[in-house]
């Protein structure tokens, strides 16, 4: 038996034993996942036929420009989780994730069965390089400017994706999840993991689009490392499906990390979740984790927010802020931030706020002649547009990735009337 094989065996048969996210899991109490069938692929009743789109026809990872920007110097693989020596490579130097530093974590405990199931089903996986080669010696500051689109390349899926930005290099990534004509056209299941490394004094600017079909159960699970003086920022926009989990793991284990995480959520009679994790775990480091959830109709939707500050990191600064907006409808809006210190010197703030619109607002946008829903949506973009301005801090970054007519529009269908989740 070969090793990818032998491998393969050896996840489904942990996650045989050691079993599937308990309903009581805290990480998952809100939101509970479905079952572990559902994400290996034989769940009882599932008849549909599975579709597997070709890479040709655009499915799986295909990497773009953006406009006229520059791309700069990268390295992409595409491997075969199949092959024993691409497997291997495709996991090269990927140690375990931790949720907060501590392997006995209760929390990455919880999803632990999530990256069980997902070595237990992955065929392909993408490794980027971003910038030159390691060691060598570089001019002045480098950018590079990278378009990542997934589509679906079948029904049930795991695929997997390794970003390194090599030290001192400036990065732009968009990631964009959608569903194109070329690609399944049933609803689909998807795992994926995503791990990102930043070198010391990398950036990343990483907008990150997620847009499921209606009737789709999606799990997005991304680890990152934080090198020494590096920055990473994520802007998230996110639309929910039958079951949608975006959770990020992100790491400050080197002193004058940075990273800074905003979600627009748009939840129309749809399930969502977003989980954001962040530990600090060496001195004069900085988070923030601002999120804007907007819910209608009958949709769940669910804000984790923690930060672990632990014993040796001094001088760090955190701060959370949590906003839920139901418009329309009876949605159930849950929102948690949570910090969890163990050193005396920090600077560390979090809120919770959840309600309606303000009425003096939309009385003041009424004014200039506007109807209700155009009203609002002008509000909500204005909300969250501040929420990604403050996340990038880059208003030229902003203009070429167009991003005020990406809130536009999904503003605009969240608020259409009779609006249902989101069909990508």
């Amino acid at each position: 038996m070969d090793s990818a094989r032998a491998d393969i065996l050896a996840a489904r048969h942990q996650l045989q034993s050691r079993g599937w996210i308990s309903r009581k899991a805290e990480a998952f109490r809100h939101l509970p996942p479905p079952d572990a069938a559902v994400w290996l692929g034989i769940e009882t009743g599932q008849t549909a036929p599975g579709c597997e789109a070709h890479p040709l026809a655009g499915a799986g990872w295909t990497l773009h420009s953006i406009g006229h920007s520059p791309q700069g110097r990268f390295d992409a693989r595409w491997l075969d989780a199949g092959d024993a020596l691409q497997r291997a490579e495709l996991w090269a130097d990927l140690s375990a994730p931790t949720a907060a530093g501590d392997a006995t974590d209760a929390a990455e405990d919880d999803a632990a069965p999530f990256t069980r199931a997902h070595r237990a089903l992955c065929r392909q996986g993408l490794r980027l390089r971003i910038g030159g080669t390691p060691g060598a010696e570089r001019g002045p500051r480098e950018t590079v400017w990278l378009q990542l689109r997934h589509q679906p390349r079948s029904a049930v899926e795991a695929p997997m994706l390794v970003v390194e930005v090599l030290a001192g290099v400036h990065c732009v990534l968009v990631e964009t999840h959608d569903r194109e004509p070329v690609a399944c056209q049933q609803a689909i299941v998807q795992n994926l993991q995503a791990r990102i490394v930043l070198g010391e004094g990398a950036t990343l600017q990483h907008l990150r689009i997620a847009t499921p079909g209606a009737a789709d159960r999606i799990a997005h699970h991304l680890h990152a490392s934080i090198g020494r003086d590096a920055h990473y920022a994520q802007a998230l926009v996110a639309s929910g499906s039958g079951y949608h989990l975006q959770r990020n793991v992100i790491a400050l284990h080197a002193e004058g990390a940075v990273a800074r995480s905003a979600g627009l959520l748009l939840a129309a009679d749809s399930a969502l979740e977003h989980q954001v994790r962040i530990s600090h775990g060496a001195a004069h480091t900085t988070s923030t984790i601002e999120d804007l959830a907007l819910a209608s109709g009958s949709a769940r939707a669910v804000v984790n927010a923690h930060t672990r500050i632990a014993p040796g990191a001094a001088q760090a600064d955190v701060r959370q802020r949590l906003t839920g907006i139901p418009t329309g409808g009876q949605p159930k809006l849950v929102l948690r931030p949570h910090l969890e210190i163990h050193h005396d010197q920090v600077q560390a703030t979090h809120s919770a706020t959840w309600g309606a619109l303000s009425e003096e607002a939309l009385f003041y946008a009424r004014q200039r002649g506007l109807d209700e829903r155009t009203a609002r949506g002008l509000i909500v973009q204005g909300m969250a547009g501040a929420l990604v301005q403050r996340c990038f801090t880059d208003d030229a970054l902003l203009e070429t990735l167009d991003f005020d007519a990406l809130l536009r529009a999904g503003v605009a269908r969240h608020l259409a009337p009779g609006q249902k989740a989101q069909h990508g």
